[in-house]
């Protein structure tokens, strides 16, 4: 094991609080490992160690972060994630390889999903937008988890007005799923796209709300104006 990564565990060990965990698992409705460390204080150890990964090759950083992800504590992984971040301008489209690894072999909560696909896979498929292909074969897997992936990747880009025909295929895609995870991520996706597209989604929502879920459906017209939502949940 890398020696950074192990003064990272023993400095996270050293700062672990029971009553922290404690608070920290109420957010989640399944198993999660944490040592119990508020989320800015791991922001900064993870911005601190990294100045100490200078000169090291963007495959050693990967590395790196995957042995992170392996522990499945949620701390570590969070770590993971921006060290994944900051490297962004190194990215290749063939980098989109490792995250498709990391989303189905180790995301196994919504806070690891949403830290990883917010922002490092939603930049990769921002730099090669013939990667959102591999979004929508996120969108049909049997995890939940990736299925959620597919949409949360997109929340950042939907934001700035991209990628609007792939969202509206995603979230067909993902629209009579009976997970309440994927139903809150796609819905979020909608919500994002419509800061920027409001009558677009909203015309879309419209569409399909007799059908769609009403958990995505609320998620989605948040951000829309008193009279779109009286329509959008209008019997």
């Amino acid at each position: 094991m890398d020696s950074i990564i192990e003064k990272i565990r023993n400095e996270l060990v050293t700062l672990s609080d029971d009553t922290v965990r404690q608070t920290g698992e109420r957010f989640f409705k399944e198993e999660v490992r944490l040592y119990g460390i508020k989320s800015e204080i791991v922001k900064r150890i993870g911005k601190e160690y990294f100045k100490l990964l200078k000169g090291r090759e963007k495959g050693e950083i990967f590395d790196l972060c995957e042995e992170l992800w392996k522990s499945g504590i949620l701390e570590e992984t969070g770590i993971a994630c921006n060290w994944s971040e900051y490297i962004h301008k190194e990215y290749k489209s063939e980098d989109f390889k490792i995250f498709d690894k990391w989303v189905n072999s180790y995301v196994t909560n919504w806070a690891a999903c949403d830290t990883l696909c917010n922002h490092s896979v939603g930049m990769i498929v921002t730099m090669y937008p013939e990667l959102i292909d591999k979004l929508k074969e996120w969108a049909r897997s049997g995890n939940r988890w990736v299925k959620r992936a597919s949409s949360v990747s997109l929340i950042i880009p939907a934001r700035e007005g991209k990628f609007l025909d792939d969202i509206f295929e995603i979230a067909g895609i993902l629209h009579s799923d009976t997970d309440d995870m994927v139903q809150k991520g796609y819905g979020w996706m909608l919500k994002a796209a419509s800061q920027a597209h409001m009558d677009e989604v909203f015309r879309y929502v419209m569409s399909v709300k007799a059908t769609m879920p009403r958990t995505a459906l609320r998620y989605s017209i948040e951000k829309m104006p008193a009279e779109f939502k009286a329509r959008a949940m209008a019997k």
